[in-house]
């Protein structure tokens, strides 16, 4: 079997993507993973229905990657939402617009559009090369592969991608091993660490055997003079959920500094607070304040419980103090989730080390995308919209590379 002209490490989004570009091209191309199967983290968002992208406005899109937009804004602009749904809907997986503008494709998952994948890039000649670890180079710059048998094999293709992911669900395949054989070639990486991750709140006991796995539904965060609605989701050992991950960054990087960070709950977002008050005036004779708060206040079970975890004592009696409370429920943040669990990594390759088309400058022929690259985004389609748009962007780079005249 003929070496490739190109080596993909890799077999996610970014990855997959590269591969279907740089074959229609007319390059010989091969895919290497170290899982049985590609795409596995792929495939487990499908099973909240595959949010492939958002449908905002692009430069409210391009706002969400925040100091990343500098460098992932050209990418984008060439492969935006709109490439994305066009590339799907020709995969025959349709897609559709939800009420919150996140774009899902009409099956609710993944495995129909994979399938439909790899059946095209089979059809273009690509090569998928399962169980192989890569681990670096050896001491002639070949790439170095172990298999599963305990063989060790070398490539020299003419150019390589390398699309590892970060280190989220590590059990998936992305356990972000490849920092190790970058950092000896002297590629600046900023430490991984969790995004779109939930966060540590000393629950008391009873907080955390009666209500965790339980929904705060319809409430708004507030941090750091952002402010997002939205719901989460109380677990034993803290809190999660969409509006969570949405404020994640700043999160994160209050609770590195200061060893804590305080975020402001509103439990009813859609009354003001003298509206609040007005009707909690109105408590009638006997009433518990349970019974009182639910009716109302219009407070679930739940949010009643972490209402009276953030007062640490009795609840307020005046309806002023009390409806203050329930606008501006503080939970006190203690830590942030294990790497493992969370939904995607901040840090990676920092930008400066790369050049326009996704080159490693210190290493010519090299090339990177995706979540190996230090750029932080929430959930809502901005996670697979980067590493679709970086891995067309490589595959460009790659192309130009390779096409480039001999000096």
């Amino acid at each position: 079997m003929s070496e490739p002209d190109v080596a993909i490490i890799g077999a996610g989004p970014a990855g997959l993507i590269a591969a279907e570009r740089l074959a229609q091209a007319g390059h010989r191309v091969a895919l290497y993973e170290r899982m049985p199967s590609p795409a596995r983290k792929f495939l487990l968002a499908g099973r909240g229905g595959l949010n492939l992208t958002h449908s905002e406005p692009l430069d409210g899109f391009l706002g969400r990657y925040g100091e990343a937009r500098l460098w992932l804004e050209p990418a984008i602009r060439a492969f935006p939402p709109e490439a994305l749904r066009d590339w799907a809907d020709g995969l025959g997986a349709e897609s559709f617009v939800g009420s919150s503008g996140r774009v899902f494709p009409k099956a609710m998952k993944a495995s129909p559009l994979l399938r439909a994948w790899l059946v095209r890039l089979d059809g273009l000649g690509v090569r998928l090369q399962a169980g192989r670890l890569w681990t670096g180079w050896d001491e002639s710059s070949a790439l170095r592969f172990a298999n599963r048998d305990g063989t060790v094999e070398t490539l020299r293709p003419a150019a390589t991608l390398l699309a590892l992911g970060g280190a989220s669900w590590p059990r998936l395949g992305s356990d972000g091993g490849w920092q190790t054989a970058l950092a000896e070639k002297g590629v600046a990486i900023a430490p991984l660490r969790p995004a779109n991750a939930g966060f540590s709140v000393e629950w008391s006991p009873v907080m955390r055997e009666r209500f965790a796995g339980q929904p705060l539904k319809r409430i708004s965060l507030s941090f750091a003079g952002q402010r997002v609605r939205g719901e989460a989701m109380i677990d034993a050992d803290g809190i999660e959920g969409g509006a969570i991950y949405a404020l994640s960054g700043p999160l994160r990087e209050a609770i590195a500094c200061d060893g804590h960070a305080e975020l402001a709950v509103d439990l009813r977002p859609d009354l003001d607070e003298a509206a609040l008050a007005a009707r909690l005036a109105r408590r009638r004779a006997g009433e518990t304040l349970s019974n009182h708060l639910r009716k109302a206040a219009g407070l679930a079970p739940v949010a009643i419980a972490v209402l009276r975890e953030a007062a640490g004592g009795p609840l307020p009696a005046e309806p002023t103090d009390l409806a203050r409370l329930i606008k501006a429920t503080p939970l006190r943040l203690t830590g942030t989730a294990p790497i493992a669990r969370a939904i995607s990594t901040a840090g990676g390759i920092l930008a400066e080390e790369v050049d326009a088309g996704f080159m490693l400058k210190r290493l010519p022929g090299v090339f990177v995308a995706g979540e190996m690259l230090d750029w932080d985004a929430p959930t809502g389609g901005y996670l697979l919209q980067a590493c679709f748009a970086t891995g067309v962007a490589a595959a460009d780079g790659i192309e130009r590379f390779l096409n480039k005249p001999s000096s």
